[in-house]
């Protein structure tokens, strides 16, 4: 069969592209001799139409609402699987055997403490500093504490993986638990090696001198299950962030710190403190979302936690979310009416033809707040919760750009919009 090629014409003179096809039929065409035959550069502001790289990791179809992980469906993984074991596949490429997962299991378990001289770095920080500020910071300096794994020799970094990989999905949990009793002046709360990975993430948050924290609730459960969704997702801004930094060699405690700064921001990993913040708003207001639904199509307030630049479709993460909100709620005997107002915004997005038209479906992150708000998360921390669920997806990500031979540092072009060529030299005749 004669291999296709793209076409573009400029400047009368036709230049020949090879088309590239994904697993799933994905298409594009490959333009990495485009600025050597023609001089010409493509722009596209956001990258929505560029793909940035080759990846054996995460699938997603938007206008169909499909997420997947090496091949494995969100549905199967989240009815299934458990954190450690998605996170096993996400990173290596396979569900692993039940000795290997135990294997990681413990690995696992026994990274959970850090350095007690990386105590005396939280002190460092004033109280009203933000979670996400002091866990970039923290993991960033992590790496000093293991120049073994942090050399920046790719070769090296790539030697100590397996061990770097499980000691970063540990200790991102045991620094964030640091991170929310520093800030509510608690003494720090050691981890307890016994227990489950979501388990004892929450003994070291919400211990309490002669109250061990026990959870009888489901709430480690539900927490793994919120993990679990937002283990990858393909190259948004964080992972995208992940690998750029990657791939000028920087190893992986630099690289992951790299992404906690770019979830950080309110249009990525903090769009589901805005929801909640909406749910309350409308609650304070005494409106049961109805009110909100028509000034919302009025343009008149902003629906926070529908529609993805991804998805023109409902967010599959979003439906299983929404079904374990009500579970735990349950569980825990808790009324929230914020689950109330938000069940009437989602049925109006399901029904209403202004929102169907412009496919604006509940996201995760619609539902992922009133979860975490349930567990005893303070909106804050909502943020660094993403960051421990996604720890996976950027190790796998680095992994992907460290083992490739070929690979490029990354460096966009532009188009330079200022001032054209100018003389220093009138600058003397003022």
């Amino acid at each position: 069969m004669e291999e296709q090629t793209a076409l573009i014409r400029l400047d009368d003179i036709n230049y020949e592209f090879p088309l590239i096809l994904g697993t799933e039929g994905e298409k594009a065409f490959d333009i990495r001799s485009l600025r050597t035959k023609s001089k010409f550069i493509a722009f596209d502001e956001g990258y929505g139409n560029t793909g940035s790289c080759l990846s054996d990791i995460t699938f997603i179809d938007g206008e169909q609402g499909v997420l997947r992980h090496r091949g494995y469906p969100i549905e199967q993984l989240a009815a299934k699987s458990t954190f450690l074991e998605t996170a096993m596949l996400i990173i290596y490429g396979e569900l692993p055997a039940e000795e290997s997962l135990a294997v990681f299991r413990k690995r696992v378990s026994s990274s959970a403490s850090v350095h007690t001289s990386m105590h005396h770095h939280f002190e460092g920080f004033p109280g009203n500093s933000h979670p996400m500020s002091i866990l970039s910071a923290m993991l960033n300096a992590l790496g000093a504490y293991y120049p073994e794994m942090s050399s920046n020799d790719r070769d090296q970094d790539l030697a100590h993986f397996d061990e770097t990989a499980a000691l970063l999905i540990s200790k991102v949990r045991t620094l964030a638990a640091m991170t929310f009793r520093m800030k509510k002046g608690l003494p720090f709360v050691a981890p307890n090696h016994s227990r489950g990975y979501c388990e004892n993430f929450l003994h070291m948050m919400f211990t309490e001198p002669y109250f061990d924290y026990i959870d009888s609730v489901g709430a480690g459960d539900a927490l793994d299950l919120f993990l679990r969704l937002h283990a990858d997702h393909e190259q948004n801004c964080s992972t995208s962030t992940v690998r750029m930094v990657a791939s000028g060699g920087a190893n992986l405690f630099a690289s992951v710190s790299a992404g906690v700064c770019a979830l950080w921001g309110p249009s990525h990993g903090g769009a589901n403190m805005a929801v909640v913040q909406m749910l309350e708003d409308i609650h304070a207001s005494g409106d049961d979302g109805t009110r909100f639904i028509e000034a919302a199509k009025e343009g008149k307030a902003k629906l926070m936690g529908f529609g993805h630049r991804v998805y023109k479709n409902y967010d599959p993460r979003a439906k299983i979310l929404g079904k374990t909100v009500e579970q735990v709620l349950t569980q825990i005997g808790v009324d929230d009416p914020l689950l109330n107002i938000a069940r009437r915004l989602e049925q109006s997005a399901l029904e209403d033809e202004y929102f169907v038209s412009r496919k604006l479906y509940p996201n995760v992150d619609f539902y992922s707040g009133i979860l975490l708000r349930a567990i005893g998360i303070p909106p804050e921390m909502f943020t660094v919760m993403f960051a421990i669920g996604r720890m996976p997806g950027w190790i796998a990500n680095w992994k992907e750009i460290a083992e490739n031979p070929k690979g490029r540092i990354h460096r966009p072009r532009q188009i330079y919009t200022g001032h054209g060529l100018r003389d220093y030299q009138a600058l003397e005749k003022r």
